[in-house]
């Protein structure tokens, strides 16, 4: 009686530890985005099918009492592009609201946080016009540094698959500061 009920603790044991780990990661992982609140500000480049490069505005802040994560792109002026970024029970989410007048919805994929990278791959979309209306289909994200990363949107249109690749850096917050 007694070796049952060992091995029944060690049982809900493992299987409380392996239902939290994933929840554990994403949770890190939306903290690493939640970290990217600020400024930032690099170019891109749009490779494959389209091909196209600029300088790129992108503002990070946190809304919900942190639960969610806002990313606004812009290329001169207003937002062009709006993600949100959240946990879903144990997995981590974004929808982008895109220029395409389409919102994907993303799931990770892929979270390895030692190498500092999170994939996502498409789960969804709503208002797309046809099945082959031009939308993004995946994200990666790598962190670099504290003060640098990369971006990098996967979009289809079609048959035809571009990335675009945007290479930040984060704008001082020290305004005016002498140190």
């Amino acid at each position: 009686m007694r070796r049952t009920f060992w091995i029944l603790v060690a049982f809900c044991l493992s299987v409380s530890v392996l239902s939290e780990s994933p929840q554990t990661t994403a949770s890190t992982a939306l903290a690493r985005i939640r970290a990217l609140a600020g400024e930032w500000e690099g170019p891109f480049e749009w490779t494959g099918a389209r091909t196209d490069s600029g300088t790129m505005h992108v503002s990070y802040y946190p809304t919900g009492y942190g639960s969610a994560v806002v990313e606004n792109l812009s290329s001169g002026g207003d937002p062009s592009m709006t993600t949100v970024y959240h946990l879903d029970g144990a997995d981590l989410r974004m929808t982008h609201f895109c220029g395409a007048q389409n919102q994907p919805r993303l799931k990770a994929s892929r979270i390895d946080l030692a190498q500092g990278a999170v994939d996502f791959s498409f789960v969804d979309i709503t208002n797309l016009k046809s099945p082959d209306a031009p939308h993004v289909y995946g994200c990666e994200l790598r962190f670099l540094d504290a003060d640098h990363f990369t971006l990098t949107f996967l979009f289809e249109n079609g048959a035809q698959k571009s990335r675009e690749r945007i290479t930040l850096k984060r704008l001082s917050t020290r305004q005016g500061s002498s140190g």
